[in-house]
């Protein structure tokens, strides 16, 4: 068989099979993509070892890996597109305490575990970047079932969510700037005027231009014109993120989503390249996840880890987040349900784990503690947020 059509059969069998665990998982009431990791990890190395089984040369996986990265940038690309500020015009307090707090103490106290454990100071500060990112969607469709998504507490959650993804997003650019950029005490010195000179490109066009552009290509007789500039801008953006502005690509793919979502052009983008992310790539980048794990080399001492995370990841988020929404004037029990709908971790926290991976500033033991934290907090936030509003079966709207 050719790489190529080794190449095809893989993608195949993942596409089916991310779509038919994702299925399965929403069967069960959880999000689909926590399916999409579990049939990663059982058609990698650690059970059914797929790659194997059709002996897939390395090449293969190598664009395997291509396009699970392009998965990401088109993950965080939407992830601006459906960024709305004005959901913060609504218990503004609330949200910036919440989400700031509920940002910054799981970096803290991630920082810290980690050290416990003899992580190295850079593995350490991306363990607690990636128990810093929050993935409301879960929380969001809980809250959605129990009619509360539109009180104070699901509007604050939503609110939260966004400065907690802004703060994230924030300290991983400066982050990766800074290990990537190596010992140069010059180089370090630049990466702040070369970040704020691609900001200040990246925002007056997104501004300024972008509209005028979108507006002229809307007019051209080019099938999906519109939506072929979003794709372009997308890698552009990404791209003059890391060579220009010395920060991580995702940061410059999340830019560009928030500077398309401002044109009229908005929905039509994200119908078209959520089709394409959601309906492909996506799947692609989290079973490649699964794909690129092996549990049975894990040591028996790894459950320890596993579990400090955990703990780490739940209370950090809970009590931050809650604390936050207490200081912004939520009741306590308000900023209790508050802080557990902050408690899940998803595509954020996969995207900042899959980085340090790759760069090698996470061993394979370590992200498999990561993976296993973001399955963990996705299965219990459902039924937490269900338990804390029992007595509360229809919420009163803002």
């Amino acid at each position: 068989m050719t790489p190529f059509l080794q190449f095809a059969l893989l993608l195949g069998i993942i596409i089916v099979a991310a779509k038919s665990a994702g299925y399965l998982s929403y069967r069960i009431g959880q999000p689909m993509v926590l399916g999409e990791l579990l049939v990663g990890i059982l058609l990698g190395p650690s059970v059914l070892d797929l790659a194997h089984a059709i002996q897939a040369e390395e090449e293969v996986m190598a664009q395997l890996r291509h396009l699970g990265e392009l998965g990401v940038l088109v993950l965080m690309f939407i992830a601006g597109l459906e960024l709305h500020l004005d959901e913060l015009t609504r218990n503004k307090r609330v949200a910036m305490f919440a989400g700031l707090l509920g940002g910054l103490t799981p970096v803290a106290l991630g920082i810290a575990i980690g050290r416990v454990f003899d992580m190295s100071p850079t593995a350490a500060l991306f363990l607690g970047l990636t128990l810093g990112a929050t993935s409301v969607s879960i929380s969001a469709q809980t809250l959605l079932e129990l009619r509360a998504l539109r009180s104070r507490v699901g509007v604050g959650l939503l609110g939260a969510a966004v400065i907690d993804d802004v703060v994230v997003i924030l300290v991983l650019s400066v982050a990766m700037a800074v290990f990537i950029s190596g010992d140069s005490l010059l180089s370090v010195l630049l990466i702040g005027p070369r970040m704020v000179a691609y900001l200040a490109l990246a925002l007056a066009f997104g501004i300024w231009g972008l509209p005028r552009v979108v507006q002229w290509v809307r007019r051209l007789p080019i099938s999906q014109g519109v939506l072929s500039l979003a794709f372009a801008l997308m890698l552009f953006y990404s791209v003059a993120a890391e060579v220009m502005g010395h920060i991580a690509p995702i940061t410059g793919a999340f830019l560009a989503g928030l500077m398309f979502a401002r044109t009229s052009e908005r929905e039509h983008v994200y119908q078209g390249i959520a089709a394409v992310a959601y309906g492909f790539l996506v799947p692609v980048f989290f079973v490649s996840i699964g794909l690129g794990i092996n549990m049975r080399t894990l040591p028996a001492s790894a459950i320890w880890l596993m579990l400090a995370i955990v703990v780490v990841a739940v209370v950090s988020k809970w009590v931050g987040a809650g604390l936050g929404a207490v200081l912004g004037g939520f009741s306590r029990r308000d900023a209790l349900r508050l802080g557990a709908g902050m408690i899940s971790r998803g595509e954020m926290g996969l995207i900042i784990a899959t980085l340090a991976l790759e760069q090698g500033w996470f061993s394979e033991l370590e992200f498999a503690a990561i993976l296993t934290t973001v399955i963990v907090t996705t299965l219990i936030t459902p039924p937490l947020l269900r338990f804390l509003f029992r007595d509360q079966p229809t919420a009163h709207a803002v």
